[in-house]
């Protein structure tokens, strides 16, 4: 009986572990930079060179 406490427990501890890292806060360590403007030439069909 207390090996099937133990594992409900480990089971439960698992499945919201994993919910509050899918609906938490990002811990992304992106900088916050804005919008980069495009500094690139526009793509030509006549000029691709495959």
């Amino acid at each position: 009986m207390r090996a099937i406490s133990k594992l409900l427990a480990r089971l439960t501890q698992y499945i919201t572990e994993a919910a509050i890292r899918i609906f938490g806060p990002s811990d992304d360590a992106y900088p916050n930079i804005g919008v980069q403007p495009f500094s690139g030439d526009p793509y030509k069909e006549r000029t691709a060179n495959w």
